[in-house]
């Protein structure tokens, strides 16, 4: 699985997997032009946080701002704590289509995938 891991100043990483970008890029086909996935972290879902998937038009000052073969994805200041070391995939099988986030920092998750505690 190859990834591209972007570091911002504050020395968090992430990785964004090829297949997670062509998804995105398709995703933004039907997106005003200049239109980015958001991931966020939320308080909330099964475990104590859930993970948002949004489409944005603006980088807020201290987004990290992750490039991959054309796609763009964008994290806020705040989630970063949670995301740190994370890789972003997206997966298709037999449940469906999905992005999916491998998280080092998740003590536990629900077995749905989108809510975790740490």
């Amino acid at each position: 699985m190859s990834t591209d891991i972007e570091v911002n100043p504050r020395g968090v990483a992430v990785a964004v997997t090829g297949k997670a970008a062509s998804r995105i890029l398709s995703v933004m086909e039907k997106e005003p032009p200049g239109s980015m996935l958001r991931v966020s972290v939320a308080g909330g879902g099964c475990s104590g946080f859930q993970y948002i998937f949004d489409v944005d038009r603006e980088k807020a000052p201290g987004d990290l701002v992750i490039e991959r073969d054309g796609a763009t994805v964008l994290i806020d200041e705040t989630s970063l704590d949670l995301l740190e070391g994370c890789t972003i995939d997206f997966v298709d099988d037999l449940v469906g289509q999905s992005f999916r986030i491998t998280n080092p920092n998740a003590t536990s998750s629900c077995g749905c995938g989108t809510s975790f505690a740490v």
